[in-house]
């Protein structure tokens, strides 16, 4: 089993015209436990996991998007990236691209401890086939790694979600 060992920084801004316990729940709803602390116009956090994203990107089936977004900004133990707050409201990852929202973006810096860069990416966003996390296809035809649906569209009989 691989131990992961990794360090988070999360940085949100709280505007003006935003209730900072709702910019905080949005921030939790992505990185849960995470350590945050206000400071002025912004809310600055720590954790140590990406789980719950890592699930989301899977429940949305956008790990190769996150996979390259992670590995294009890549440089040294660290990646960055930018998420859409209102979407993290919702619980949904929307990565940000371009100039950054009305509401500010939430960035995030991740240092990678243990084992590598490359292998944890591939760990929190694996590499894909049809959809599919390459890992978790099956030969026989069942549901793959995708929650809910069977190969040909219908829903598993063997998901529990």
């Amino acid at each position: 089993m691989t131990v992961y060992s990794i360090d988070v920084e999360i940085r949100a801004p709280v505007r003006d015209t935003e209730v900072t316990d709702r910019v905080a729940d949005a921030v939790q709803n992505l990185f849960p436990g995470a350590d945050l602390r206000e400071r002025p116009g912004e809310l600055v956090g720590e954790t140590h996991s990406l789980e719950r994203l890592s699930e989301r990107l899977h429940e949305q089936a956008i790990l190769d998007t996150a996979r390259r977004t992670f590995l294009e900004t890549l440089s040294g133990d660290t990646f960055t990236f930018r998420l859409k707050k209102q979407a993290a409201f919702a619980g949904t990852v929307n990565f940000a691209v371009g100039s950054e929202d009305e509401l500010g973006d939430v960035f995030v810096g991740v240092t990678v401890r243990e084992p590598d860069p490359e292998t944890y990416i591939e760990h929190v966003a694996p590499p894909t086939e049809e959809g599919v996390p390459i890992g978790e296809r099956t030969d026989a035809g069942g549901g793959g790694g995708q929650p809910g649906s069977g190969t040909d569209g219908t829903p598993d009989s063997t998901s529990n979600r």
